[in-house]
């Protein structure tokens, strides 16, 4: 039996493209290496495996049965090597490869959505798959490694092993529609608030836990009259006078002009939230996702760019 463990994959290598050219000097220029060192490569493993590889003809050498038979197992394992290498190659030159992100809808809104659309433009061979979740979910998702990233607005504590990188902060702000047109124009007190019907997201959701906050530090109570399966959904029912609700001033960007939905003031501003990237402390990330994450980051606020949570 053959000691395999003698014989390198270079040696594979050499016997593969002599073969497949049948002829040395061929071989040797397409492996950048000499003619003799080539013979002298095809000679050593002819003596490891103890037969003939190859005879000369005319035209150069051809294999022997042997060599046939070595051949027919050989070529397939190089090539496949080959292409693995070459889908490396291709995915560190962000050529091929793919990308999983994780993101609440107010942060792919608010943040993402430009940084995809500009890495496409960059780099339209890498796929991307984006799932929209709530920022429970997204972490989830991102802790059981079905994503590569996450792209959340800030909220619970994280589970171990992610790290967090503050991205940029949002405003939220009150809106109402025509209904409650009465109240703009002046700075309304979180109480008076209160006391008309409000419109947001769920109780199992990181903003509604945020608002009950706020809410709470004024010592009131918050109550959703209309509660939401999404943020986007909000406005559409501010605008049929529903009630009021709070969204990212960028919600209100994306309307056209002139609308219905109408920014109201308070006079204790609701504070500001972070939108964080979340990764794996553990794990590398390809080259897809490292750009990825270095476009991102790159649009974080200015006087947030020293900001590590």
């Amino acid at each position: 039996m053959v000691n395999s463990m003698n014989i390198s994959y270079d040696s594979y290598r050499v016997f593969y493209y002599v073969a497949k050219y049948q002829n040395v000097t061929q071989a040797a220029n397409r492996l950048m290496n000499s003619q003799p060192n080539i013979t002298r490569a095809v000679k050593n493993l002819e003596g490891a495996l103890g037969c003939r590889l190859f005879v000369r003809s005319n035209r150069g050498v051809r294999l022997t049965p042997e060599g046939e038979k070595l051949y027919a197992h050989i070529a397939p394992a190089v090539e496949h090597i080959q292409a693995g290498e070459e889908a490396v190659a291709a995915d560190q030159s962000l050529q091929s490869g793919m990308v999983t992100i994780a993101a609440s809808e107010i942060a792919l809104r608010c943040c993402l959505l430009p940084v995809l659309g500009e890495y496409r433009r960059g780099y339209p061979g890498v796929r991307i798959r984006v799932s929209n979740h709530s920022t429970s979910q997204a972490v989830a998702a991102l802790r059981d490694g079905l994503a590569d990233l996450a792209v959340v607005t800030a909220g619970d504590d994280l589970p171990k092993g992610l790290s967090q990188r503050r991205v940029r902060d949002i405003q939220e702000v009150p809106v109402c529609g025509e209904a409650f047109s009465f109240l703009r124009g002046r700075a309304l007190p979180l109480e008076e608030l209160s006391q008309y019907p409000l419109i947001g997201l769920g109780p199992d959701t990181v903003s509604f836990r945020f608002f009950s906050r706020f809410f709470s530090q004024h010592q009131l109570p918050f109550r959703l009259d209309i509660e939401t399966a999404a943020a986007d959904q909000i406005l559409p029912f501010v605008k049929e006078g529903l009630g009021i609700g709070f969204v990212p001033e960028e919600f209100l960007q994306e309307l056209s002009s002139p609308t219905p939905v109408q920014e109201l003031s308070l006079k204790d501003p609701v504070p500001k939230r972070s939108i964080l990237l979340l990764k794996r402390e553990r794990q590398a990330l390809s080259a897809a996702a490292r750009e990825l994450h270095r476009m991102i980051m790159q649009r974080r606020n200015p006087e947030k760019n020293l900001s590590l949570l």
